[in-house]
């Protein structure tokens, strides 16, 4: 119950309008109304007002200081507001937002927008990433601190990140997956993905985390073609590509003639994952796989149009390669991989000798320590260590010395190998 023009004359004119906004601040911040405010430097017509609204002459000084309590009894016992000071404030502002309980809102609204992310992250690899998301503001920053957009951004992404994380992240070691048919698949938009929407940069700093990228090495249209194979996606069919040597082809189709020709010759060959969609014919016994264009040059210089089977990755297994050596491991070629002796060739590796009857070439303890006993390679200062299921002895080795032993520092061991697998 309340007087309003009575409680205006008391309370709502400009002289006491700081004592209002005190008020409101303690109301919105959910403090209690029974201390007294202050005004430093206090107008005379504002302490005439204070004495009025009160009913008796105040102390002299610059400072005014108000106690809520009593202003609150006034008002109660003058019947201005019946129901206190903080109704009083209600009435003539309108209503006080509780910052408390809306920061509580807030805080249950963006814990609920990452719950997507933290159901797609059981991954020891993820779970870092998961965790700098938050910490450095992204899922914010890219929905305008807009919890709803967050939450329906974090479940597209989740939905990615568990296409990205299936066995063998895609529907196989021979399937190629593109960058608009994964978007198309997860979201129902070939373009979802694309560079500089909201949820590319979303789920792109989940493939980098996936694919071990700094972001110096995924930066610029290379690194994010590299990123993406990693987790076998193509951002399209034809930057993807793989490079070969002494690949068998055929009479029947393109691809399988140019395989043939560049054979005849003696010269190596770059297929694109388009070429490879109509599939590159004959399939070979056995094919020799290295990390460097550098062993596939030698081999060329070397050998020429007698080089036997040869697939390089150039470093990183792009989804052209992928499909490629899955395809031949498929339909039973006996893959052999040769890489640099450190962390990134370990887990080219790993990769690759995961696929049917896959096996190393040269690339064990045994071959490393060899290498470093004579006094090849450089100390090794970068990369995460990482397991050698196929021999662990290897990781220990690697751990122990301390030393990354290029490709090309055992071309010649290499080319023998080649050589003698001629005819």
């Amino acid at each position: 119950m309340a007087d309003l023009p009575r409680l205006r004359r008391m309370l709502g004119g400009p002289e006491t309008a700081w004592l209002v906004e005190r008020v409101r601040e303690r109301l919105a911040a959910g403090r209690p109304l029974d201390t007294a405010v202050v005004l430093a430097a206090a107008s005379v017509e504002q302490r005439r007002a204070v004495e009025l609204l009160l009913g008796r002459r105040l102390r002299a000084g610059r400072s005014l200081s108000v106690p809520l309590a009593d202003v609150d009894r006034v008002l109660r016992e003058s019947l201005a507001c019946s129901d206190g000071l903080a109704a009083a404030v209600v009435l003539l502002t309108g209503p006080v937002a509780d910052r408390r309980a809306e920061a509580l809102a807030s805080a249950e609204a963006w814990r609920a927008a990452f719950v997507p992310l933290d159901a797609a992250c059981d991954r020891p690899d993820l779970a870092p990433w998961r965790a700098r998301v938050e910490s450095t503001g992204l899922l914010k920053r890219i929905a305008a601190g807009d919890p709803s957009v967050a939450g329906r951004l974090a479940d597209q992404a989740a939905r990615v990140l568990a296409e990205l994380t299936a066995d063998e992240l895609s529907a196989g070691p021979g399937a190629a997956l593109t960058l608009p048919v994964l978007a198309a698949r997860c979201l129902g938009d070939a373009h979802a993905l694309d560079e500089g929407r909201p949820l590319a940069s979303l789920v792109w700093s989940a493939v980098k985390a996936l694919a071990g990228l700094s972001d110096e090495e995924a930066g610029g249209a290379e690194g994010r073609r590299a990123g993406w194979a990693a987790v076998g996606v193509a951002t399209d069919e034809l930057s993807s590509r793989v490079l070969t040597l002494g690949l068998p082809g055929s009479t029947h189709g393109t691809t399988g003639r140019i395989l043939a020709a560049a054979r005849e010759g003696g010269e190596p060959c770059v297929l694109t994952l388009r070429q490879l969609a109509a599939g590159v014919g004959a399939v070979p016994e056995s094919v020799r796989v290295c990390e460097n264009p550098a062993v596939v040059a030698a081999a060329a210089a070397s050998l020429g149009a007698d080089c036997p089977p040869l697939v390089c990755v150039e470093g990183n297994v792009s989804l052209a390669a992928r499909t490629l050596l899955g395809r031949l491991a498929e339909r039973g070629s006996r893959l052999a991989y040769h890489g640099d002796f450190d962390w990134g060739g370990v887990r080219i590796a790993a990769g690759l000798l995961r696929l049917p009857g896959a096996v190393p070439w040269r690339y064990d303890h045994a071959a490393y320590l060899a290498a470093v006993e004579r006094g090849l390679g450089a100390p090794l200062t970068t990369g995460t260590p990482a397991p050698t299921l196929w021999d662990p002895a290897l990781r220990e080795a690697i751990e122990a010395h301390g030393v990354r032993v290029e490709e090309e520092l055992v071309l010649g061991e290499l080319l023998a190998d080649l050589r003698g697998s001629c005819g």
